[in-house]
């Protein structure tokens, strides 16, 4: 059921994507600051019942409507709440059409129009960025969207459903990250207060639910990118900087694609981002889609034919 949930929830995703600004996204973030609003109290216990409520609380009840589908409907209705919850989960395109503006406003020459979409997307100020570091911001940021609104939903998604849990791991991951992304944000006067053991629990609670997924994501782009530069890539940086999912998959991907992709001395004589990694970080992408979905397909077909 995996493969084909996650092949129909990818065709329907990239037919008709959910708008940045949509009903799905914004129940989820209600959610998340009326959990916050209501359980955290500034104690530790407390901080983790908030967490618990916010994350795990609706992964179970989707793992509950799947078995009911499944008792009741048949395997079919339960093939389709999965598609629709890695729908609600996935987004491909929640990032791409930022991709492809940048890349598009560099290729025509317009930096300027290149520099205000970065703006945008990452909340920065570019005014004053080099080419170059336009290409390296927008690689590296791709590169942590592409794992964390894909390949970190394939794999929590896969490893649950398999436990029978239907899409319960999707909806941990994606609730799990966006609430790291709530709790990291500057606080608005009209926002709820975040004590520090929430935020402190909510990060550690990423850290650990993402260690996993970067890693299986790294491993990834070294198969179907530069293999010894992205794993030698990846060993320089955790000797160095152990724990930083983040860091390590940036590391992988910069030694896939043989770019410098972090400010630091750690990338050797690769050369600095230009256009023309763009175009190759889009092949290593849907590259790794394609490894991802044979892998499913042959573990399908191994336990129809077991």
């Amino acid at each position: 059921m995996s493969f084909l949930a996650i092949l129909f929830a990818l065709l329907i995703e990239q037919a008709q994507p959910l708008k940045p600004v949509n009903t799905v996204h914004g129940r989820s973030r209600d959610w998340i600051l009326w959990t916050t609003r209501h359980l955290d109290t500034g104690e530790g216990q407390h901080a983790w019942l908030s967490w618990t409520a916010a994350v795990l609380l609706p992964a179970a009840l989707s793992a509950l409507v799947h078995w009911a589908l499944w008792l009741l409907a048949g395997w079919m209705a339960a093939l389709v709440w999965n598609v629709v919850v890695l729908y609600w989960t996935l987004g491909f395109r929640q990032f791409s059409h930022h991709f492809t503006g940048i890349r598009d406003a560099l290729e025509s020459g317009d930096e300027d129009l290149a520099r205000q979409l970065l703006a945008q997307w990452m909340r920065i100020d570019a005014t004053d960025l080099p080419r170059s570091e336009i290409v390296r911001q927008v690689l590296a940021h791709s590169v942590l969207s592409a794992h964390r609104r894909v390949f970190g939903v394939f794999a929590w998604y896969s490893l649950l459903s398999a436990l029978g849990m239907g899409p319960a791991g999707a909806i941990v991951y994606r609730l799990a990250e966006y609430f790291s992304v709530v709790v990291a944000r500057p606080l608005k006067p009209t926002g709820p207060l975040m004590s520090r053991s929430l935020k402190e629990a909510v990060l550690r609670a990423w850290s650990v639910i993402d260690w996993i997924p970067a890693r299986i994501t790294a491993l990834g782009f070294a198969f179907v990118g530069s293999f010894e530069e992205a794993i030698d890539r990846w060993r320089k940086y955790e000797l160095s900087k152990p724990g930083n999912n983040d860091g390590i998959l940036l590391a992988a991907s910069a030694g896939a694609l043989n770019v410098q992709l972090a400010p630091d001395d750690l990338q050797g004589t690769a050369p600095s981002a230009q256009g023309e990694h763009l175009r190759a970080l889009v092949g290593l992408v849907w590259r790794t889609v394609v490894m991802w979905m044979v892998i499913l397909a042959l573990l399908t077909l191994a336990r129809l034919l077991g």
